[in-house]
């Protein structure tokens, strides 16, 4: 990348390029890059309107990128901005009602985007809807708990669940449902293990896959799926090493390719592959160099790009698997 970075995010656009925003190496970034597969090499992809770390990013359906929130070295933002990637230009866009930082954006089956939880000075249950029509936020219902660095997958009947998380001085094992129809949260089974910095990816059998994360410190090797139809949480096999701060990747093929992160041992260059026919976990090779806090990509031709993070330094290196 043309510059090291932690706390990004990465976007693969509908052209097929992989657009990063935002982070932090020994400053916090304005300027974005963007990743071209053709040719493997980056450039720079404009800057916006403000710094921030711990954004969160969705993709619209017209194939804008919206940027929502974050934390500028001082405070939590309240502003948004998208990209436009015919044009390669930013633009500001409505405020959010409430500032917030380690939140998440997802984008519904209906289009618009709904941001979930977060903290400015404490942790926040709220929710808001933002219209890409209007270019307006609406309040919408509360989560029952308040979080900051969960997860949200939407699901395929178009609710979004809600995972894990701490409520700033918990480690939470509780979800969440969000229906879009009623505006409305209704809980639904714990997880066998609370977590936060863990990964959610929605599978091809519609289930989800839990991975890592810690709790209180202590990293997590059990990885654990969620079936829609039960609202129920099972675990299914165990990681080769517990791990926190990775990533994790459906692949082509169905798999979860899951690396790198950190544990109490250190940074992790490790790889793992999970096969949801078998629910079984084998080792894949390991990544050129160790790292925690990055970012991974799944591209057209399904290669997968890793870029950033870091270790004892902030990284500026990617690879691809």
């Amino acid at each position: 990348m043309n510059a090291a970075r932690v706390y990004h995010v990465a976007t693969v656009l509908s052209n097929g390029k992989v657009l990063i925003t935002g982070g932090q190496n020994s400053a916090y970034l304005l300027n974005a890059d963007s990743y071209d597969p053709s040719t493997g090499t980056w450039t720079n992809a404009g800057s916006m309107s403000t710094v921030r770390v711990a954004h969160a990013v969705a993709i619209l359906s017209n194939g804008i990128v919206l940027v929502t929130g974050g934390y500028d070295g001082s405070t939590s933002l309240i502003s948004t901005e998208s990209y436009n990637p015919s044009t390669g230009t930013w633009t500001t866009t409505g405020n959010m009602n409430i500032a917030r930082r380690q939140h998440t954006a997802s984008t519904l089956l209906n289009g618009n985007v709904l941001v979930i939880g977060g903290a400015i000075s404490g942790v926040l249950n709220s929710a808001e809807l933002y219209n890409p029509s209007t270019g307006t936020w609406t309040a919408t219902g509360n989560m029952n708990v308040g979080r900051q660095q969960h997860k949200s997958s939407v699901l395929a009947n178009g609710t979004v669940l809600m995972s894990g998380g701490n409520d700033g001085s918990t480690t939470l094992n509780s979800a969440e449902l969000y229906n879009p129809s009623s505006g409305t949260w209704t809980t639904t089974g714990n997880m066998n293990v609370a977590r936060s910095g863990h990964t959610a990816s929605v599978l091809t059998n519609g289930k989800v896959l839990v991975t890592g994360g810690s709790n209180s410190g202590v990293y997590v090797n059990t990885p654990e799926l969620y079936d829609i139809s039960t609202g129920t949480w099972t675990i299914t096999g165990s990681m080769s090493v517990a791990r926190g701060d990775h990533t994790a990747s459906v692949l082509t093929n169905g798999f979860v390719l899951v690396n790198g992160g950190k544990n109490s041992g250190g940074y992790l260059n490790t790889a793992e592959l999970y096969n949801p026919s078998t629910g079984s976990w084998t080792l894949a090779t390991n990544m050129n160099i160790a790292r925690c806090d990055h970012t991974a990509s799944v591209l057209a031709n399904g290669t997968v790009l890793i870029a950033g993070g870091q270790n004892s330094g902030y990284l500026n290196s990617a690879e691809l698997y």
